[in-house]
């Protein structure tokens, strides 16, 4: 692409490619983000293309250098794409016709050529291949009638799924890089009062006012001034972050720019764990084309602001979320947080101030810009503006990456989004903001997630990650499990931290292996609140939330493994209990021949019975009793 050298020579180029955009007859769009590229979504695509070219349809490939796509520039033909993550990931690999909006789920190889004869050349659909509610049987052929998609409201993810992510011309045909052309014709004060107004606060869990942090970094003294995306998205389960970065670079490049011109940045990190290659990818091309086109590096769009970007990839470790770690981390030292103050606003990377926002933040910036304060907060609660992105994880029929606006109710998101728990079983717990966030219970379905509701209950949105729990999970595991997790990734330097939470995922560990004490639960308390309370950094100080929240509204759960040594939910090991039914045993004595310890005792022809406190749980009796009548309770 040629270099772009004004405002109104962005204008006139995103008109004409909007123009020839609206010429293209069909569009298939394969999804190319993570999940689907590991069930072979990319063999699909190389397909799709195979098969149009060879039944003589006019295609129009996307312009890479490997493709040796056949067809007129007229863009009048069938175009094969691939785009970012559509966030229903447990429905992929995914495949979308357009302008149809016909969505097919589960896709295969062998699938490719049935698409192409029914629906590309037939105009027909592919009933087998349609979104079926789990719960209701009923069928969706079209996206937005789906009611994963229809109850949400996507703004950050609007293109992801929907654009090539590595095509800068897509970009653009949906506005792409309008927000900056709004910005550079506005004072950098007037840019961070449109942040201000928006009410735009903080996605990376902190909720802090994004205008604010920027107005203290521009007014800060310092001849250089740095622009951080911190894209370290280490919460288990979450991968919201990963899908924009994959699916739509070219906005958080846009975002990152808006900003750097705001606070007088001219240099900017991309701070991205190496565990994405993908994000890493796309975003280098991303950063390619648009220091090609004028759009980033010196003199963008003909102007005296330049700004060049660059990406660091981090090792992976879960305290480098936290800005001043992720900022040693940048600088070659080992991550490790400092106190603060300073704040990275007055002193950052390398003492420069220096503004840190997470991806999604970023995300949020161009659609400001472009649209105006008043649009953003058209949505969402007065302090909580906007949407909010949540990967949905865990026992719920319908997984995958939401967004919603910002004060949405967990019963939204859970049963109708979520599309209820499968099996019938009963809702028990969300655990959200993953190690940093805390347990809601069913009394929480109707709390509003935005930033201050959740303090009300002791939780946190954190980067959004939703763990859903139904009646088979144990509670006291789902807490030993964030507390192993925090553990490994403390970096060491709080002592309160480093031995707290050690002593706090030896006594969790204790009780799920039925050697828990009734005392050991005011001692969980104790420590997690002097962790808290004496920790440095935003991991050791939301650490211990998990226990401390499951110890609030589920206490009889963990008072039943340790006073009756017994896990509800049947998932301790250590804690089963067997027993005898006596109207299916026949008293053939084989369980008590193949009982390891000694524990079943009975006459021949007569019913056996199991001594609790001699078996060790083993199992080996269910295994031998050829009459199903032990049983787990």
């Amino acid at each position: 692409m040629e270099n772009i050298k004004s405002v109104y020579e962005l204008t006139k180029l995103k008109d004409k490619l909007q123009a020839e955009f609206a010429k293209n007859k069909l569009r298939v769009l394969v999804c190319a983000g993570t999940g689907c590229v590991a069930g072979g979504s990319l063999d699909i695509y190389a397909e799709f293309k195979r098969l149009i070219e060879a039944k003589g349809l006019n295609v129009d490939c996307e312009l890479d250098k490997e493709d040796n796509c056949q067809g007129e520039e007229s863009h009048s033909g069938y175009q094969v794409k691939k785009s970012g993550c559509h966030g229903f990931c447990a429905q992929g690999p995914l495949v979308r016709i357009e302008p149809e909006d016909i969505l097919y789920t589960h896709v295969k190889l062998s699938d490719v050529e049935e698409i192409v004869q029914e629906t590309l050349i037939k105009g027909h659909i592919v009933e087998r291949l349609i979104y079926q509610n789990p719960m209701t049987g009923e069928k969706f052929s079209q996206e937005h009638e789906i009611p994963f998609y229809k109850k949400q409201l996507r703004r950050a993810l609007a293109n992801c799924g929907n654009i090539d992510p590595e095509s800068l011309e897509e970009y653009l045909v949906k506005d792409g890089y309008m927000g900056l052309a709004n910005a550079i014709i506005k004072t950098p004060e007037e840019v961070i009062n449109d942040i201000l107004e928006s009410g735009l606060r903080g996605r990376g869990g902190g909720g802090f006012p994004t205008g604010k942090k920027w107005q203290f970094t521009r007014i800060a003294e310092g001849k250089k001034k740095y622009i951080i995306c911190n894209g370290d998205e280490g919460d288990p389960g979450a991968f919201m972050d990963r899908s924009v970065m994959e699916g739509d670079p070219h906005r958080v490049i846009e975002g990152m720019s808006i900003a750097a011109y705001a606070i007088g940045a001219d240099e900017g990190y991309i701070y991205v764990r190496a565990e994405y290659p993908m994000a890493v990818k796309r975003l280098k091309i991303a950063i390619a084309e648009a220091e090609e086109a004028g759009l980033l590096g010196n003199n963008v769009l003909g102007t005296d602001f330049s700004f060049h970007l660059h990406i660091k990839e981090g090792a992976g470790a879960f305290v480098c979320g936290e800005e001043t770690a992720l900022i040693a981390s940048i600088e070659g030292k080992r991550g490790m947080p400092r106190p603060k103050p300073p704040f990275p606003a007055n002193k950052g990377l390398w003492n420069c101030p220096t503004v840190i926002n997470n991806v999604e933040t970023f995300a949020n910036v161009p659609i400001i810009l472009n649209k105006g304060a008043d649009y953003f907060k058209s949505v969402g609660v007065p302090n909580s503006p906007g949407t909010k992105t949540f990967a949905l994880t865990g026992q719920v029929a319908n997984t995958g990456l939401i967004e919603v606006p910002m004060g949405t109710t967990l019963r939204e998101i859970v049963f109708e989004i979520g599309g209820g728990i499968p099996g019938n079983r009963k809702y028990k717990a969300v655990q959200i903001g993953g190690p940093s966030g805390g347990c809601l219970t069913e009394d929480h379905l109707d709390i509003q997630l935005d930033f201050d509701s959740l303090k009300t209950v002791g939780a946190m949105i954190g980067s959004g990650g939703l763990v859903v729990m139904d009646e088979k999970t144990c509670i006291v595991e789902v807490a030993r499990f964030f507390m192993n997790f925090t553990q490994n990734e403390s970096c060491g330097k709080c002592v309160l931290c480093r031995e707290g939470t050690k002593r706090m995922l030896e006594i969790l560990e204790r009780i799920v292996a039925g050697k828990g004490q009734s005392e050991d639960l005011d001692l969980l308390v104790e420590l997690g609140q002097t962790i808290k309370d004496g920790s440095l950094c935003g991991l050791g100080k939301t650490a211990p939330n998990p226990v401390l929240t499951t110890l609030k509204y589920f206490r009889d759960e963990y008072l039943h493994h340790v006073e009756n040594k017994i896990c509800d939910a049947k998932v301790c090991p250590a804690l089963k209990v067997y027993q005898i039914d006596p109207t299916k045993c026949k008293g053939c004595t084989r369980c008590a021949r193949n009982c390891p310890a000694g524990a079943i005792s009975g006459k021949v022809k007569e019913v056996h019975s199991i001594d609790v406190l001699k078996c060790i749980k083993c199992g080996a009796c269910v295994k031998a009793c050829a009459f199903d009548a032990i049983e787990e309770v």
